[in-house]
């Protein structure tokens, strides 16, 4: 028997895996009436899918659930995407999907298609009715200039898109270069999209780790207690790479869910890579969780310098850090060139610590 979203998420909290949240609960409403519709309608064409002499059909407006950090959005739309019942739907970190739709411009471009956003977006229609995007947020003046023209053909194509956002529509793109060619984009969201605000009062995911171990040493003793960490703040989503692009080339990140990025010290320090990709990574994450930083020295003082900058990025984006290592922080460092340097890296380490890091 097909249970309502309400009824799915009742049962979560009476099994202990949810808490109670009234302004979690009052979003689920409007969902299941999107859910509904979709699944009514899963095979009848739409927008520009209807055909030369078939009548459109008319899909409901989306959503847009902003607010705070750790409020519960990311979950609520996840329930939202796992309970709906069709197959051509998508969910994908809005980074992320930005990134894919510059790569699909570039090699339109290489074929000489002269309006290379077009079948980019054609692709993305034939795949999807349902398009969910986590954390929408614009601060790159290339994807300002495209987004209006590309979400003007998802929507005339009658896909439904639902995002969350930690920013209300008008304020994406704040002080950003020309936002005066931005500001249409904010008008077609407000007009297909219900902005709603969970008002939560809780961050969840500070409560998560209110009092908890967030830097744990020596990393070997510790994989139970990350791993346990991992489920609980991704509430259980299955993990999969994220993909960036920075500067013509594709970052990796082995595992992402609902905001949350796992890797390894390995994975990160041990590859090429500078300040710009250690930046795209603060930009996309939220949370992430670093595994086996070994002890440093000068034998290994490329990847000892890659860390610092890494943690750099991470400390000025307030990316709130669960790591595992050969030793304290100010223990990693002890001797050599660079010990000196990194007093400051291990002292933005243990600052990282604190309860109350990225509220």
């Amino acid at each position: 028997m097909r249970q309502t979203l309400t009824e799915i998420y009742e049962g979560r909290v009476a099994a202990g895996v949810l808490r109670p949240d009234p302004a979690q609960h009052a979003i689920l409403g409007p969902l299941e009436d999107i859910r509904r519709w979709l699944e009514e309608n899963a095979t009848r064409r739409v927008g520009l899918f209807a055909g030369l002499f078939a009548k459109p059909i008319t899909p409901p407006k989306g959503l847009y659930l902003w607010g705070g950090v750790g409020r519960g959005k990311s979950m609520v739309m996840d329930l939202f995407i796992e309970a709906t019942a069709i197959r051509q739907k998508r969910r994908v970190h809005f980074h992320a999907f930005m990134q894919e739709i510059h790569r699909g411009m570039h090699e339109a471009r290489k074929r000489g298609v002269e309006d290379a956003l077009a079948p980019v977006a054609e692709a993305v229609i034939r795949d999807v009715r349902l398009l969910a995007f986590d954390e929408m947020q614009i601060t790159d003046i290339t994807d300002a200039m495209i987004v209006r023209r590309l979400f003007e053909k998802l929507f005339a194509a009658g896909v439904v898109v639902v995002t969350t956002s930690n920013r209300p529509p008008q304020d994406l793109y704040l002080n950003g270069l020309n936002r005066a060619l931005f500001l249409p984009f904010i008008a077609l969201l407000e007009d297909r999209l219900q902005v709603v605000e969970l008002e939560s009062p809780t961050d969840y995911r500070q409560h998560r780790l209110a009092g908890a171990r967030v830097y744990f040493h020596p990393a070997s003793s510790a994989t139970a207690e990350i791993a346990a960490i991992w489920t609980d703040l991704t509430g259980g989503a299955p993990a999969a790479p994220l993909t960036l692009a920075v500067n013509g080339r594709e970052l990796v990140l082995p595992c992402f869910a609902n905001g949350v990025g796992r890797a390894t010290f390995w994975d990160l320090c041990a590859r090429p890579l500078g300040p710009a990709d250690y930046l795209a990574i603060a930009q996309a994450l939220r949370v992430l969780i670093l595994e086996d930083i070994p002890q440093l020295s000068a034998e290994n003082y490329n990847e000892a310098k890659r860390f610092v900058t890494l943690i750099d990025a991470l400390y000025e984006a307030r990316v709130r850090l669960i790591a595992s290592a050969a030793d304290t922080p100010e223990r990693l460092y002890l001797e050599g060139t660079g010990a000196f340097e990194f007093e400051r890296t291990a002292s933005r380490l243990r600052e990282m610590q604190g309860a109350d890091w990225g509220a």
